[in-house]
């Protein structure tokens, strides 16, 4: 498994050619109580770098977008019961969806964990 970050504050975890997909500890801080959110269905094609998903939280609605191209395979039902997990564990059991990556290339324009924390630092 390797993890990857996008300066919109979106992480992907690869294993294989499956990418599981959700917003950083960063992000969730920012957006503030989640209370809402929308994902995208299993079956729908996302193209890197456009909207995927929507969160809703006290302060605003935010686009969450896919850090990579592919097909989605799952989205986590989990979030629509409690979506208070975007707040609590956004980096593991609030990940909103996993997809089947159509051009693993596009993970060498994402960064790694340490240049996230970099970028993170000089926000």
């Amino acid at each position: 498994m390797t993890l990857y970050f996008t300066k919109e504050h979106e992480w992907v975890n690869v294993e294989g050619d499956l990418g599981t997909v959700g917003v950083t500890d960063y992000a969730q801080g920012q957006l503030g109580d989640v209370v809402f959110v929308e994902l995208p269905a299993a079956g729908k094609a996302l193209t890197k770098g456009h909207d995927a998903a929507v969160v809703e939280s006290v302060k605003a609605a935010s686009d969450v977008y896919s850090p990579v191209s592919g097909t989605v395979t799952e989205a986590n039902a989990g979030l629509e019961a409690e979506p208070a997990l975007v707040n609590t564990a956004p980096e593991t059991d609030g990940w909103f969806f996993k997809l089947t990556l159509s051009n693993p290339a596009e993970l060498d324009d994402l960064m790694t964990e340490d240049t996230y924390k970099s970028f993170v630092a000089g926000l």
